[in-house]
């Protein structure tokens, strides 16, 4: 019981501690709620106080800028006022100046229509004139037909020939006429030509030959292999010839051991074939193993580093000529030219001497040197394909630089360095020419007797089958045709004709090293017999 009276009290103590506690706390909340209002009251005054001048100081403010706005307006009025008092001055000022223009040109007007009063007066009388003139001319038009009828009877009963046939005649004897002159004509004009152009094209040419050195090599269909003594041939040849038969097997060319001493011959069109064969031969005869076998492995060893050094030799020549972008399989082909030849000619050697020629040429003509020493080495890359073709070799090479993406110059060229397609670029004749300066200079090229024999016949047949030819003579071998003509048959006229249409079915119909030169002769004989 005294537990629960403590705690009542105790309980009782504090809520009178508390109501103490509380009025003591709202006290001193309204005092500052006082102080505060206070506070208040005392910003707001200056709160009024600020907005009273900022509204005094923007109406003075605003009054200035009013003044500034009104004085730049004045005086944009005014600027506005006289730039268009200035116009208005300008535009009568023009009006005036077309008024007067009109007034001129008023004037110039009527001065003109007086005039073409006066021209067509003029005119008048000279369509009266003419109109009797023409009655006139009508009336003696008729009367000279009637004398040409008159006369061109007269002329058929004296000559016994019919208007028409004195026509034809007339017609025949001015073409025969008007021939001779246009080929005088030609003539002259032809040599007035070599005259002006010789000179220049012989100094270009002349230059380009000097300034090209050179090394010219003549290859034959065959080879020499010389060996150390004769004993080594018949280890060559083998049991009853087996090692010779299977070298001559694998290479494709024929092996000839005769009595020539120290040496065995290599035989074979293919140039290619016959250095494989030598440099087998070389290797085997070092080696001193030789049999069927060995013999293959060595000739297939040999194929094959034949061809790297065939392609040794295409960039090394293209880096010597300084010519780049080449595709492989060209810069393949113009290494192969070096076991290729042409009249005894080497490939290479010829296609390298063309290439410095064009460059030389090219630039005494000033053009691009670069192109034309290209197509001087491609020219005759149509001569060593890989696969026969029944085309000639310039359609072939030409076909095979567009393959591989040569310019369309140099494809050209190439095709028409024999005339085989038409001439279409600048470089196409200067390959065509430096061509026959490399192949027809002395001692660069040989041919067979058969084909010379052949060539010199075929000239000689081709002048024979002209009228009025009594013989012909082929002169230096083939550089030269002498044509003796009848003089009753062929007049002088003629034989400028004869000489000029001979040359050109030489060159249409046959193929030459250089220049063929045709010379009509034509001689008159008088004869007398005293008896």
């Amino acid at each position: 019981m005294e537990i629960i009276l403590t705690v009542v009290a105790a309980l009782v103590s504090l809520a009178i501690g508390a109501g103490v506690g509380i009025s003591i706390t709202k006290g001193k909340v309204k005092d500052q709620e006082n102080l505060a209002q206070k506070e208040a009251e005392k910003l707001i005054k200056e709160a009024e106080r600020e907005k009273q001048r900022l509204i005094e100081d923007a109406k003075k403010e605003g009054e200035s800028i009013k003044r500034d706005r009104m004085l730049e307006a004045k005086e944009k009025f005014l600027q506005l006022k006289s730039e268009h008092e200035n116009e208005t001055i300008n535009k009568d000022r023009k009006l005036e100046e077309r008024e007067r223009n009109l007034k001129q040109k008023e004037q110039s007007l009527g001065q003109q229509q007086q005039n073409l009063k006066k021209k067509e007066d003029e005119t008048d009388v000279v369509r009266q004139t003419l109109t009797r003139q023409t009655e006139l001319i009508g009336i003696k038009k008729e009367e000279i037909d009637k004398e040409h009828t008159l006369l061109v009877k007269k002329l058929e009963q004296i000559g016994k020939l019919s208007a028409e046939e004195a026509t034809q005649q007339l017609m025949e004897t001015l073409k025969d006429e008007a021939r001779s002159r246009s080929m005088s004509y030609i003539k002259e004009i032809l040599e007035e030509a070599k005259l002006k152009a010789n000179k220049e094209a012989k100094k270009i040419i002349i230059q380009s030959i000097q300034r090209t050195a050179a090394e010219h090599a003549i290859e034959n269909t065959v080879s020499v292999f010389q060996l150390k003594s004769d004993d080594q041939k018949g280890q060559i040849i083998g049991r009853e010839g087996r090692n010779i038969r299977a070298l001559e097997a694998a290479t494709g060319v024929e092996i000839v051991v005769d009595d020539t001493p120290e040496a065995i011959i290599i035989s074979g069109y293919d140039p290619v074939r016959r250095e494989i064969a030598r440099l087998s031969l070389q290797r085997l005869v070092a080696d001193g193993r030789i049999h069927p076998a060995r013999i293959e492995e060595v000739v297939a060893k040999t194929k094959k580093q034949l061809e790297e050094q065939i392609v040794e030799i295409g960039e090394r020549t293209v880096i010597e000529l300084g010519i780049h972008g080449l595709h492989p399989e060209l810069v393949r082909m113009v290494g192969r030219m070096r076991f290729r030849s042409s009249y005894g000619q080497n490939l290479l050697q010829h296609s390298k001497e063309v290439a410095n020629l064009c460059a030389t040429m090219a630039a005494e003509l000033g053009l691009n040197a670069k192109v034309a020493k290209r197509a001087g080495l491609l020219h005759d890359i149509g001569k060593v394909p890989d696969e026969e073709s029944e085309l000639s070799h310039a359609l072939l090479g030409m076909k095979l630089c567009e393959k591989y993406g040569e310019h369309a110059a140099i494809v050209n060229a190439v095709g028409a360095h024999h005339d085989e397609v038409e001439m279409t670029y600048i470089i196409s004749p200067i390959i065509q020419a430096c061509d026959a300066i490399s192949g027809a200079r002395p001692g660069a090229r040989r041919e067979t007797m058969e084909s010379y024999i052949k060539r010199i016949k075929d000239l000689e047949a081709l002048a024979m089958t002209y009228d009025g030819v009594e013989k012909v003579f082929a002169i230096q071998a083939g550089r030269e045709l002498r044509v003796m003509v009848e003089s009753d048959k062929v007049a002088d006229e003629k034989a400028d004709e004869l000489a000029f249409l001979i040359s050109e079915r030489i060159q249409n119909e046959m193929q030459y090293p250089g220049q063929v030169k045709v010379t009509v002769i034509r001689e008159r004989r008088s004869i007398g017999y005293a008896k």
